[in-house]
């Protein structure tokens, strides 16, 4: 077999205590730092609270769903004319 059609490898088990993250379901503090990181600027939670109490959309449980939130950013940009 050739190395291009061998199987990949299998993926390690994630640690102990530590948690994949649900993009469709994130904790506010943790969206914060997912949007940093993909984002190049600063996001904090004030900011996303702030984006909330406007009007933001969030899950049930308070988390964030990080697709919903950016169409809510796309439309409010729109309303606004940017």
């Amino acid at each position: 077999m050739t190395p291009e059609h061998a199987p990949s490898p299998a993926s390690p088990p994630p640690s102990q205590g530590m948690s994949r993250l649900n993009p469709a379901a994130l904790p506010v503090a943790d969206a914060a730092r997912v949007l940093t990181r993909l984002g190049g600027k600063p996001v904090n939670e004030e900011m996303l609270r702030a984006d909330i109490d406007a009007g933001a959309p969030t899950n049930g449980d308070g988390t964030l769903n990080l697709v919903h939130y950016a169409a809510w950013l796309v439309k409010e940009m729109g309303a606004r004319g940017d």
